[in-house]
């Protein structure tokens, strides 16, 4: 604790969405899971994967090789506190990161206009709710 004393906040718990809205955040170190990944996407954060087990791995593929913005941490090797820092430095300082920025922005574009009226999100979620209304109405 002495180390970091003065530069730095460990907490219990903190609202992550809320920590990842600010704007001096300039990437995510994740698990992979989900809610981390549309919280980063809905944010335009970049994200350094490190996925576990379950749905994680995917997301990651998805994040670092299909939609191109993040960076994955081999997890078949004992990862070191050096792999991270190289990790974390490509993504804010190197060309990498800089190419990540710009796909992550895009990213976040796509996901305002999924969840406004009429959007993707939007029209499928009330197309489910009218689908489990409906059948439960019919049932009754």
């Amino acid at each position: 604790m002495d180390k970091i004393k003065g530069r730095g906040l460990i907490a219990n718990w903190c609202d992550q969405e809320h920590v990842l809205s600010h704007a001096s955040v300039g990437g995510f170190l994740t698990h992979s899971g989900w809610n981390s990944m549309l919280e980063a996407i809905c944010n335009g954060v970049l994200v350094i994967c490190w996925p576990f087990f379950a749905e994680q791995h995917t997301n990651c593929r998805y994040a670092c090789i299909e939609w191109g913005f993040g960076m994955e941490i081999d997890n078949n090797v004992n990862v070191k506190r050096d792999t991270v820092e190289a990790e974390l430095r490509e993504l804010m300082e190197g060309m990498k990161g800089t190419e990540l920025r710009a796909k992550i922005m895009k990213w976040k574009q796509v996901a305002e206009k999924a969840i406004k009226p009429r959007g993707s999100s939007y029209e499928n979620l009330d197309a489910l709710v009218k689908e489990v209304l409906l059948k439960n109405y019919e049932n009754n």
